[in-house]
């Protein structure tokens, strides 16, 4: 075999594909099913437990455009039903399955974990032995563990999208991506959600005015978040289910719920690849330690996805196991070079984000910042939909777009016309003359251009934008 590729997710996928493409005879094993996590316990099935949480929120806005039904209420059973049927229809449609077997590549599903024996040869659980020239290895990652006593009482987000049912009431500690979408969906299932968060913010990763909206929305909605709460000394089951005790300052509190989720991090899944056997080496996080051309310690060996600790989201996968695999057959001929990377999660509301927040592009630029809210554009008025904003962060000096970031309904649509825009190297005033279609969201992206450029350019002062273009 030219090509072993360990793992099936979006990373292993393109890397399988790729490798194919370019003549190596190519095998692709995977410890269950082809999709990874993406496919079955990632954005697919987040997205669609997303859109049922957005189709309950629409049905109860319906009478106020006349529209008269009774309360919705939610079949679970039947939402995890559908659910299934989307995994199961993208990962033979979307995935690329039908792709890899036109190409050749050879599929090995449900292999069990597959570990090195050296450098060139690996073994899975299911007794399958393969040797190999090149080696990509695309095994993932896995939730961070929370050292503390009682752990093994709480679930992680993968158990949250398992559930048979919605619980009463559920713990999320971590307001990461991950804990906010589980959070936002099952509020708007009707479950009494505890969102904990040990920093001074939730998504500490996103820009401030960000945050800010979000956490305002989930309190509105109901939700608990207790952010800067202290320290988790233990979990124990209680008759009903289970108690976080947590203290600050020497203060002692507690909560108890019918489930806690805990989603603190993404880890390598590295603990079964016996990687000292091949001698790949990790960094002091865990990862594997991969250069430019995601390269990894042992020179026929490659990494790609969330394995290498780099951003860990679906895109970035895709583009590393192209990278990797044209490395593994036509050696080191492409880097990762600088990407333009979107960023979005679909709570209620959406938030998204790509470039620099206002804070980090402030310590290194003089920056215009123009910021339009929802409630005043035209398609959200529409929509009834005026919670959020759009925010654009400019160079003063170059007119170049330096960030994005937008709270609200299809917050991760809107921020894609700005990442192309940066990747296009478009500077705010050739933004801002793009005649974007009236009345849109993505159209809030030419207003907060305008407001952008009127701060920069002459030309563009006095004048005014009525609408969203």
């Amino acid at each position: 075999m030219d090509v072993a590729v360990i793992g099936a997710g979006p990373a292993g996928l393109v890397a399988a594909l790729r490798a194919s493409e370019l003549g190596a005879r190519t095998a692709l094993v995977t410890r269950g099913e082809v999709g990874g996590m993406a496919a079955n316990d990632g954005p697919i099935p987040v997205r669609a437990f997303a859109r049922a949480a957005r189709l309950l929120r629409e049905a109860r806005q319906l009478d106020k455009f006349g529209i008269s039904v009774s309360p919705p209420i939610l079949d679970y059973p039947r939402l995890l039903e559908r659910m299934r049927e989307v995994v199961h229809d993208v990962c033979e449609h979307a995935l690329r399955r039908e792709d890899l077997k036109a190409a050749g590549v050879t599929i090995h599903e449900h292999s069990g974990t597959a570990h090195f024996v050296d450098a060139h040869t690996l073994e899975t659980e299911s007794g399958l032995r393969l040797q190999a020239d090149k080696i990509i290895v695309s095994a993932g990652g896995t939730s961070r563990r929370l050292p503390v006593p009682g752990f093994e009482l709480t679930g992680t987000h993968s158990d949250a999208w398992s559930l048979a049912a919605v619980p009463s009431s559920m713990i999320v500690v971590g307001a990461g991506a991950t804990g906010v979408q589980v959070a936002s969906i099952f509020q708007a299932f009707g479950c009494q959600v505890h969102l904990f968060q040990a920093g001074a913010r939730i998504l500490t990763t996103e820009d401030e005015d960000v945050s800010a909206v979000v956490v305002t929305a989930f309190r509105a909605a109901g939700m608990v978040v207790r952010e800067n709460f202290g320290t988790i000394e233990l979990f124990e089951k209680t008759a009903s289910g289970v108690r976080m005790v947590f203290s600050k300052d020497g203060v002692r509190d507690s909560v108890e719920a019918a489930l806690a989720v805990v989603a603190i991090g993404w880890v390598a899944d590295t603990a079964g690849l016996n990687l000292p056997a091949a001698g790949v080496a990790t960094n002091a996080r865990g990862y594997i330690q991969v250069d430019d051309y995601l390269q990894t310690s042992v020179p026929n060996i490659f990494a790609a996805g969330d394995i290498t600790g780099r951003l860990m989201l679906v895109p970035q996968a895709v583009h590393d196991g192209f990278v990797s695999a044209t490395n593994a057959v036509r050696g080191r001929s492409m880097t990762l070079g600088q990407q333009v990377s979107p960023i979005g999660s679909f709570t209620e509301p959406e938030y998204a984000q790509v470039g620099l927040t206002e804070e980090k592009a402030r310590a290194t630029h003089e920056v215009v910042v123009a910021v339009v809210r929802f409630d005043e554009t035209a398609r959200t008025i529409i929509d009834d939909r005026t919670i959020g904003f759009c925010k654009l962060i400019v160079d003063r000096a170059t007119g170049k777009i330096l960030g994005c970031h937008v709270v609200g309904e299809r917050a991760v649509e809107i921020t894609q016309v700005v990442a192309i825009a940066i990747a296009g190297g478009m500077g705010v005033d050739s933004l801002a003359r793009v005649p974007l279609s009236f009345p849109t969201y993505a159209g809030i992206v030419a207003r907060a251009a305008y407001r952008a450029a009127q701060q920069i350019y002459p030309e563009f002062r006095g004048q005014d934008v009525l609408a969203e273009k």
